[in-house]
Protein backbone atom coordinates (compact mmCIF):
# COMPACT_ATOMS: atom_id res chain seq x y z
CA UNK A 1 0.00 0.00 0.00
CA UNK A 2 0.95 3.56 -0.28
CA UNK A 3 2.62 5.89 1.67
CA UNK A 4 -0.10 8.28 2.65
CA UNK A 5 0.76 11.81 2.08
CA UNK A 6 2.29 13.56 4.81
CA UNK A 7 -0.92 16.54 5.93
CA UNK A 8 0.17 19.56 5.65
CA UNK A 9 -0.10 21.99 8.75
CA UNK A 10 -2.66 25.60 8.42
CA UNK A 11 1.34 27.24 7.74
CA UNK A 12 2.37 25.15 5.58
CA UNK A 13 -0.70 25.05 3.19
CA UNK A 14 -0.81 28.85 3.62
CA UNK A 15 2.52 29.19 1.62
CA UNK A 16 1.96 26.76 -0.58
CA UNK A 17 -1.15 28.72 -1.62
CA UNK A 18 1.12 31.83 -1.82
CA UNK A 19 3.23 30.05 -3.47
CA UNK A 20 0.90 28.97 -6.42
CA UNK A 21 -0.92 32.26 -6.52
CA UNK A 22 2.49 34.65 -6.90
CA UNK A 23 3.08 32.20 -10.13
CA UNK A 24 -0.23 32.38 -11.60
CA UNK A 25 -0.02 36.33 -11.16
CA UNK A 26 2.93 36.01 -12.46
CA UNK A 27 1.71 34.42 -15.83
CA UNK A 28 -1.89 35.43 -15.88
CA UNK A 29 -2.40 38.63 -14.03
CA UNK A 30 -4.69 39.51 -11.27
CA UNK A 31 -7.79 39.14 -13.77
CA UNK A 32 -6.44 36.24 -15.69
CA UNK A 33 -6.06 34.28 -12.48
CA UNK A 34 -9.13 31.75 -10.85
CA UNK A 35 -9.14 30.18 -6.96
CA UNK A 36 -10.53 27.02 -9.18
CA UNK A 37 -7.01 26.78 -10.50
CA UNK A 38 -4.84 27.61 -7.60
CA UNK A 39 -7.20 25.26 -5.15
CA UNK A 40 -6.27 22.60 -8.05
CA UNK A 41 -2.75 22.84 -8.45
CA UNK A 42 -2.36 22.64 -4.67
CA UNK A 43 -4.38 20.07 -4.48
CA UNK A 44 -7.53 21.54 -1.97
CA UNK A 45 -10.57 22.28 -2.65
CA UNK A 46 -11.61 25.90 -2.86
CA UNK A 47 -13.14 26.88 0.66
CA UNK A 48 -9.29 26.04 1.68
CA UNK A 49 -8.35 29.09 -0.42
CA UNK A 50 -11.13 31.24 1.22
CA UNK A 51 -10.64 29.94 4.56
CA UNK A 52 -6.82 31.17 4.09
CA UNK A 53 -7.74 34.31 2.40
CA UNK A 54 -11.05 35.11 1.66
CA UNK A 55 -10.71 34.38 -1.95
CA UNK A 56 -8.60 35.76 -4.40
CA UNK A 57 -8.37 39.34 -3.40
CA UNK A 58 -6.82 38.44 -0.52
CA UNK A 59 -3.63 35.81 -1.37
CA UNK A 60 -3.27 38.48 -4.24
CA UNK A 61 -3.09 41.54 -1.40
CA UNK A 62 -0.51 38.97 0.34
CA UNK A 63 1.98 37.95 -2.50
CA UNK A 64 1.78 42.11 -3.57
CA UNK A 65 2.58 43.24 0.33
CA UNK A 66 5.34 40.41 0.54
CA UNK A 67 7.36 41.71 -2.70
CA UNK A 68 6.76 45.21 -1.99
CA UNK A 69 8.39 44.92 1.29
CA UNK A 70 11.42 42.27 0.01
CA UNK A 71 12.19 44.47 -2.66
CA UNK A 72 12.21 48.37 -0.52
CA UNK A 73 13.97 46.20 1.69
CA UNK A 74 16.60 45.42 -1.02
CA UNK A 75 17.10 48.60 -2.51
CA UNK A 76 17.28 50.31 0.70
CA UNK A 77 19.92 48.08 2.12
CA UNK A 78 21.72 49.03 -0.80
CA UNK A 79 21.38 52.71 -0.44
CA UNK A 80 23.07 51.93 3.32
CA UNK A 81 25.82 49.74 1.71
CA UNK A 82 27.45 53.45 1.24
CA UNK A 83 28.44 56.36 2.75
CA UNK A 84 29.50 58.60 0.09
CA UNK A 85 26.31 59.12 -2.76
CA UNK A 86 28.02 57.07 -5.78
CA UNK A 87 28.42 54.15 -3.49
CA UNK A 88 24.73 54.65 -2.20
CA UNK A 89 23.11 54.82 -6.08
CA UNK A 90 25.58 52.11 -6.92
CA UNK A 91 24.20 49.64 -4.24
CA UNK A 92 20.34 50.58 -5.09
CA UNK A 93 20.75 50.05 -8.82
CA UNK A 94 22.30 46.85 -8.43
CA UNK A 95 19.24 45.57 -5.51
CA UNK A 96 16.67 46.57 -8.09
CA UNK A 97 18.51 44.51 -10.72
CA UNK A 98 19.33 41.65 -8.60
CA UNK A 99 15.67 41.56 -7.43
CA UNK A 100 14.70 41.48 -10.76
CA UNK A 101 17.46 38.14 -11.21
CA UNK A 102 16.08 36.46 -8.27
CA UNK A 103 12.54 37.35 -8.30
CA UNK A 104 11.26 37.28 -11.63
CA UNK A 105 7.65 36.43 -11.25
CA UNK A 106 7.65 39.13 -8.03
CA UNK A 107 8.72 41.93 -10.46
CA UNK A 108 6.51 40.84 -13.11
CA UNK A 109 3.37 41.24 -10.46
CA UNK A 110 4.75 44.42 -9.07
CA UNK A 111 5.03 45.99 -12.47
CA UNK A 112 1.53 45.08 -13.52
CA UNK A 113 0.22 48.35 -11.84
CA UNK A 114 -0.95 46.11 -9.09
CA UNK A 115 -4.38 45.58 -9.23
CA UNK A 116 -6.67 47.57 -6.69
CA UNK A 117 -7.60 44.30 -4.99
CA UNK A 118 -3.71 44.53 -3.22
CA UNK A 119 -4.82 46.69 -0.82
CA UNK A 120 -1.03 47.67 -0.90
CA UNK A 121 -0.81 50.19 -4.11
CA UNK A 122 0.76 49.92 -7.24
CA UNK A 123 4.64 49.80 -8.56
CA UNK A 124 4.13 53.52 -8.48
CA UNK A 125 3.70 53.80 -5.20
CA UNK A 126 6.77 51.54 -4.18
CA UNK A 127 8.71 53.32 -7.00
CA UNK A 128 7.53 56.73 -5.06
CA UNK A 129 8.79 55.23 -1.52
CA UNK A 130 11.65 54.58 -2.47
CA UNK A 131 12.33 58.51 -4.25
CA UNK A 132 11.10 59.26 -0.69
CA UNK A 133 14.56 57.56 1.13
CA UNK A 134 16.52 59.26 -1.99
CA UNK A 135 14.83 62.47 -1.54
CA UNK A 136 16.58 62.50 1.90
CA UNK A 137 19.84 62.16 0.88
CA UNK A 138 20.46 64.21 -2.30
CA UNK A 139 18.39 67.47 0.19
CA UNK A 140 21.48 66.74 2.20
CA UNK A 141 23.93 66.57 -0.82
CA UNK A 142 22.38 69.51 -2.30
CA UNK A 143 22.81 72.13 0.91
CA UNK A 144 26.50 71.00 1.11
CA UNK A 145 26.95 72.69 -2.10
CA UNK A 146 24.93 74.99 -1.85
CA UNK A 147 21.98 74.34 -4.22
CA UNK A 148 18.51 74.27 -3.62
CA UNK A 149 17.73 71.61 -1.37
CA UNK A 150 13.85 71.93 -2.42
CA UNK A 151 14.64 70.82 -5.68
CA UNK A 152 15.74 67.03 -4.36
CA UNK A 153 12.29 65.56 -4.60
CA UNK A 154 12.03 66.32 -7.96
CA UNK A 155 15.34 64.65 -8.57
CA UNK A 156 15.02 61.77 -6.40
CA UNK A 157 11.95 60.97 -8.82
CA UNK A 158 14.51 61.37 -12.18
CA UNK A 159 16.99 59.10 -10.77
CA UNK A 160 14.54 56.10 -9.30
CA UNK A 161 12.54 56.18 -12.42
CA UNK A 162 15.35 55.88 -14.82
CA UNK A 163 16.71 52.80 -12.69
CA UNK A 164 13.08 51.39 -12.22
CA UNK A 165 12.30 51.49 -16.18
CA UNK A 166 15.45 50.48 -17.56
CA UNK A 167 14.57 47.47 -14.80
CA UNK A 168 11.57 46.70 -16.55
CA UNK A 169 14.02 46.59 -19.91
CA UNK A 170 16.43 44.13 -18.79
CA UNK A 171 13.36 42.22 -17.34
CA UNK A 172 12.61 40.80 -20.56
CA UNK A 173 16.32 41.19 -22.13
CA UNK A 174 18.60 39.79 -19.61
CA UNK A 175 21.57 41.42 -21.23
CA UNK A 176 24.58 42.65 -20.29
CA UNK A 177 24.95 41.36 -17.02
CA UNK A 178 22.98 43.21 -13.77
CA UNK A 179 26.56 44.17 -12.87
CA UNK A 180 27.05 46.01 -15.94
CA UNK A 181 23.58 47.42 -16.20
CA UNK A 182 24.03 48.77 -13.24
CA UNK A 183 27.81 50.43 -13.84
CA UNK A 184 26.06 52.20 -16.93
CA UNK A 185 23.37 53.38 -15.10
CA UNK A 186 25.10 55.45 -12.28
CA UNK A 187 27.79 56.35 -15.08
CA UNK A 188 24.78 58.31 -17.22
CA UNK A 189 23.38 59.30 -13.51
CA UNK A 190 26.89 60.47 -11.87
CA UNK A 191 28.22 61.56 -14.39
CA UNK A 192 25.73 63.05 -17.04
CA UNK A 193 25.55 62.20 -21.22
CA UNK A 194 28.59 65.42 -21.30
CA UNK A 195 30.58 63.26 -19.42
CA UNK A 196 29.75 59.63 -19.79
CA UNK A 197 32.64 57.24 -18.98
CA UNK A 198 33.90 55.22 -21.79
CA UNK A 199 34.18 51.89 -20.02
CA UNK A 200 32.16 52.27 -16.64
CA UNK A 201 32.83 49.54 -13.93
CA UNK A 202 31.21 49.60 -10.87
CA UNK A 203 33.45 49.85 -7.60
CA UNK A 204 34.36 47.02 -5.18
CA UNK A 205 31.67 47.06 -2.29
CA UNK A 206 34.57 47.70 0.19
CA UNK A 207 35.66 50.90 -1.70
CA UNK A 208 32.11 52.06 -1.85
CA UNK A 209 32.02 53.42 1.83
Amino acid sequence: MAERRKRMTGKERREQLIEIGRALFAQRGFDGTAVEEIAAKAGVSKPVVYEHFGGKEGLYAVVVDREMTRLLGMVTQGMSDGIHYRGKLEGAALALLEYIEESTDGFRILVRDSHAASGTGTFASLISDIATHVEYLLADEFEKHGRDGRLAPMYAQMLVGMVAMTGQWWLEVRRPRREEVAAHLVNLAWNGLSDLEATPRLRPRSRRT
